[in-house]
This record gives C-alpha cells, sequence and structure tokens, in this order.
C-alpha cells in the first residue's frame, strides 16, 4: 500500500469512526449531511445539498473525455437503538447508534471520492455521489432524491451494503431478486372487557390475537408457493393493562417480504381475509392499516457480471460468491427501477464482530471499509 493510499484509508476510517460516535437518525441527518458536503467541496466535487431531505449530490467529471455518467450511492442514517458496545467510537447518542453500517458506506464513499478525485485526470466521463438520507423508514430518501433530479443523466447505478453474516472483505451479488419487498401492517382487535374469572362474558382480544399470529403463519406454510420467499412476521403486540382483567382491544404491528409483484398482492389480500375470519369466529370486529413499502431490489444482469469480474479481479476467486437472495429490503431498488445497475455485499464480520444487523452490539470489521472503496472506485472509473 502506498503513502497516498493508506492516507486514504486512515482518512476513512476516522470518518467513519467520527460518525459513529455522532449518528443521526431517520429524516434527521443534517450534521452528518454537513460533514459530508464539507469533504466533498474539499476533495474539489461540485456539491449540492438539501436533495430529496437531508441528501447529498456531487458530480466531477474525468479529465479524458465524456462518457458514461455512473452514480454511487450510500445511505446515512442511523437507526433509535441504544449502543452497548465498549469502544472509543461508541455512539454518543442516547438511544441513537448506527447498527446497519451506514457510517460504513458514508465513509467508504467518501474515501472513493477522495482517490477519484486524485485521479480525475485518468478516467473518462463523468461520476455522480449520492449520499442518501432515510433509508431505513419508508417512504425512505430514495423516491425524494430521485425526484430532485439524482438520476438525471445518469447511465448506471451502483451501491454497497456492508454484512456482519459475511466473512471481511469478501463479496456477495446475483442478478435479479436480491432483497425483498418490505410492507409492513398495523392491526387492532376490538372485542370486550371483562372480569378474568367470567370469560363467558367477555370477548378476548388476546386470545384472538394470539389465533390470528399462529392463523397468518398457515398463510406461508399453507397458502403460499413454497418455492417463491416470502416471510410474515409480527414485530409488536400489545394488548391488557393487569392479571384479572380481560382485555377489550388489542395491537400488533407486523411485515411482510416477497420477491415477486404477484406474490405482494396475494398475501396483503390473504392477511386480510384471515385476521377477518379469526375475529369473526370470536366476535370481534378489527382494524387494519396496510402499507406498501420498498419494492424488491432487482439487480440488471450485465452490471452485475461486471461487479462479479471486477471483485474477482480484486479479491480472487475464492472471496467472491453469486449469492441467494435475503429477505431484508432497501429502497436502492427505486433507483434499479430507473437505471440499470447492481446492489452488493461486502462482508464485514470475523469471529469478534458477528453481532447481527439491528443489534445494539453490531458492529464492523474496518478492513471491509477498504474493499469497499476499491470496488466503488474500479465500478466508476473501469466504466
Amino acid at each position: 500500500m502506498n503513502g497516498t493510499r493508506k492516507e486514504t484509508m486512515d482518512k476513512v476510517i476516522a470518518w467513519r469512526r467520527h460518525l459513529h460516535r455522532h449518528p443521526e437518525v431517520s429524516y434527521e441527518e443534517k450534521e452528518t449531511a454537513a460533514f459530508v458536503a464539507g469533504e466533498l467541496r474539499r476533495m474539489g466535487w461540485s456539491v449540492r445539498t438539501g436533495v430529496g431531505g437531508h441528501g447529498v449530490v456531487a458530480d466531477m467529471d474525468g479529465g479524458r473525455g465524456p462518457g458514461k455518467r455512473i452514480a454511487l450511492r450510500a445511505d446515512m442514517d442511523a437507526l433509535p437503538i441504544q449502543d452497548q458496545k465498549r469502544t472509543e467510537y461508541a455512539s454518543t447518542v442516547p438511544g441513537v447508534m448506527h447498527a446497519c453500517g451506514h457510517d460504513g458506506h458514508t465513509s467508504a464513499l467518501l474515501g472513493a471520492a477522495e482517490r477519484l478525485a486524485e485521479t480525475s485526470d485518468s478516467w473518462t466521463g463523468s461520476v455522480r455521489l449520492l449520499f442518501q438520507p432515510a433509508e431505513e423508514i419508508p417512504p425512505g430518501g430514495a423516491q425524494a432524491m430521485i425526484r430532485d433530479g439524482a438520476l438525471d443523466g445518469v447511465d448506471e447505478i451502483y451501491g454497497i451494503h456492508l454484512w456482519s453474516q459475511f466473512p471481511a472483505c469478501t463479496v456477495h451479488t446475483a442478478a435479479g431478486p436480491i432483497m425483498a419487498a418490505s410492507d409492513e401492517f398495523s392491526a387492532r382487535i376490538v372485542g370486550k372487557g371483562g372480569h378474568g374469572g367470567l370469560p363467558h362474558q367477555a370477548v378476548d382480544a388476546v386470545t384472538i390475537g394470539a389465533h390470528f399470529v399462529v392463523n397468518a403463519q398457515s398463510i406461508v406454510s399453507r397458502n403460499s408457493d413454497p418455492i417463491l420467499p416470502h416471510v410474515i412476521s409480527i414485530g409488536s403486540f400489545h394488548a391488557g393493562t393487569t392479571f384479572n382483567v380481560i382485555a377489550s382491544d388489542c395491537r400488533m404491528e407486523g411485515t411482510v417480504r416477497t420477491m415477486t409483484p404477484q406474490t405482494r398482492v396475494y398475501l396483503k389480500e390473504r392477511l386480510e381475509q384471515v385476521l377477518d375470519a379469526t375475529c369473526r369466529m370470536y366476535g370481534a370486529e378489527y382494524e387494519l392499516d396496510y402499507k406498501f413499502g420498498y419494492p424488491p431490489v432487482v439487480n440488471h444482469a450485465e452490471p452485475t457480471e461486471r461487479v462479479l469480474s471486477l471483485a474477482r479481479e480484486r479479491l480472487g476467486e475464492d472471496r467472491v460468491s453469486v449469492c441467494q437472495p435475503m429477505m431484508a429490503g432497501e429502497d436502492f431498488s427505486f433507483y434499479l427501477e430507473k437505471v440499470p445497475g447492481c446492489f452488493l455485499f461486502v462482508g464485514a464480520g470475523n469471529d469478534q464482530v458477528k453481532a447481527p444487523h439491528h443489534h445494539p452490539l453490531f458492529d464492523i470489521d474496518e478492513r471491509a471499509l477498504e474493499t469497499s472503496v476499491d470496488l466503488l472506485y474500479d465500478l466508476a472509473t473501469r466504466r
């Protein structure tokens, strides 16, 4: 590693640790955006702020003439989770932390930006950097950035997600659907409260809610094609006030993950049918609020093959894989609906760093940042 390269990577790690100490949740990334914009201006990029909220867009032309405009995207928002790590870069903001690697995404793209600026005379075409707010909470930041012109004139787009469940400095992606549509619902079951010793005089919302939770799983196991990936998960269930009172009200929230438009529509319809039938069986009423969130992330074939080829060239065949789709969601899907591109995972885990995403002990193996910088730089300049 030459001096300039090492200096860049030292900055990337310092940026990542700074952002990790000072996280901001979705739609509140004001200071993060200002930090990013300041670094980009220092490097010589043409910067536009306030794109789709707190988004930052930066442009630079290569010195070797016209060519394709390649977009590279990173997300900037953190999560409302208390950081429980004992590290010198742990979050200083109570109840907020980077538990999904977005600090690493932002820092790696800044590292690629610095390398691109330093070598701008050697590459053709132009590069656009998208630093996106609000990936974690629908409707997300991607659509707003697109409406504000973030993809205007873009020929291809690429994005990286650090993934702690893959070994550090490995690359994983695939053509076609690679991440799921991410939808959400909230349901309220309205029964009739009563005395815990006189259940025949009440309509027990807890019992009905419990039956619905179980019945909803039968949609996946018995109503849907088992070849198609799909998930229904109830993440929140609240009812009752004390031990001897039958609850009149039960509220729950859940998520539905699918890979195809047909399955997505079917599960919404079937979920309400099951909720309706369960409530009618026990004499209760219900309310259901179902929201379509992000569509599936669907990678384009040629850009994906390009990613795999460049990654194998950089890292070797044994550190690159065509992976199976996963049921997490990402609003990078909206970019891929507009222009060709690829979303890829860079492994960021090791024997000590292995907490899953959205966990209070989440961390990354910082060696993955260098892999990410290299790939982003290659994808921009080799096109």
